[in-house]
């Protein structure tokens, strides 16, 4: 075989194995890799998004109309607005972790509000321009869920507020966390589960007075913070 014709063949083989190669890469790029936890071991699985017809029988109505079409739940009638246990929010299809409730915060709003995600890498945002406004639209990294707008009016330290769809997510208390397989992120709660304080005791008691940025009041310590994220009883 002349020079010439060898160097054809090697070009054409080479050709044909980058295209092997680019097939055979591009169902493994498009399978997300997630990260879940198993007490405190990393463990690095690859999540696929189940099908359209599959999230309808996972999902209730609301969940499925809110996280695969932008839904929106009502406000004040939803599962977690007000919810003050300690413990994370994870994604209620994909179940990584989104947001702890150690940044969640009163928001008047009647949607859990944050200040910020508990893994920012399992976050992403994009512009929304729907009716007729330019807000930032905030997504699940991993299953693409619609979990609700971020809003630059929120309080200390970040000045966010993340505002949730609770159809979006699944709350797991910090008791459970362990046994749900995110035992890692138990120890940011500490005796937080079984704290109650006067200050707690306190603010659950006193009426909410209506507000559009409530959430400029006096932030309280980190310690009581912890605290008042427990059950006040």
């Amino acid at each position: 075989m002349s020079i010439t014709r060898r160097g054809a063949h090697r070009a054409v083989t080479m050709t044909l194995a980058t295209m092997l190669f680019v097939a055979g890469a591009v169902p493994a790029i498009a399978q997300t890799t997630a990260r879940s936890t198993n007490g405190d071991r990393h463990v690095t699985d690859t999540f696929r998004k189940p099908s359209d017809a599959e999230l309808k029988t996972k999902l209730t109505p609301i969940q499925y109309k809110v996280t695969q079409h932008e839904g929106t739940e009502a406000p004040f009638q939803n599962e977690y607005w007000d919810n003050h246990e300690p413990g994370i929010y994870v994604d209620v299809v994909s179940g990584e972790p989104l947001f702890s409730s150690l940044d969640k915060f009163e928001s008047g709003t009647g949607w859990p509000s944050f200040t910020r995600p508990l893994v920012p890498e399992n976050v992403k945002t994009k512009t929304d321009r729907q009716l007729f406004m330019t807000r930032t639209e905030v997504r699940s990294a991993h299953a693409d869920s619609h979990l609700g707008h971020v809003f630059d009016d929120g309080p200390k330290p970040t000045g966010l507020r993340y505002c949730m769809n609770s159809a979006s997510m699944r709350f797991i208390p910090a008791s459970k966390l362990a046994a749900e397989g995110y035992g890692e992120y138990a120890k940011l709660f500490g005796g937080a589960a079984c704290c109650v304080t006067a200050s707690c005791a306190s603010r659950a008691s006193r009426p909410r007075l209506p507000s559009r940025r409530p959430w400029l009041r006096p932030s309280p310590s980190p310690a009581s913070r912890a605290c008042c994220s427990g059950p006040c009883r």
